[in-house]
């Protein structure tokens, strides 16, 4: 059996920062697509939930994995980073074999 994704505290703290800053508790999707340079890429966006979706609650934010993309994450961390290139969320995925220096598209 495949274990789920997880989200670290400190992504499901800034998804309440978030949701207070804008007034709007909407969940974080997480999906995996077909695409970029290594084959496949992550799509990181705020958006409502669907049916059949995965949805990982903690601290006020919520996480939605969709069905077709939770294969793809089994056993992933998906995490909250500040850098001095930026802050962004980011997903720790031990199904990816390589990534590309962007850490957005990865190949399994």
């Amino acid at each position: 059996m495949n274990l789920p994704p997880t989200v670290t505290p400190r992504a499901f703290s800034r998804l309440a920062e978030i949701a207070a800053i804008t007034g709007q508790a909407k969940p974080l999707r997480v999906a995996v697509e077909g695409g970029g340079c290594s084959g496949f890429q992550y799509q990181i966006k705020l958006d409502e939930p669907a049916q059949g979706d995965l949805v990982l609650e903690g601290a006020g934010g919520k996480v939605l994995i969709d069905e077709v993309s939770l294969p793809l994450l089994a056993g992933a961390v998906i995490d909250f980073t500040e850098e001095l290139i930026g802050a962004r969320f980011v997903v720790q995925n031990p199904n990816a074999t390589a990534s590309c220096g962007c850490g957005v598209s990865f190949s399994m």
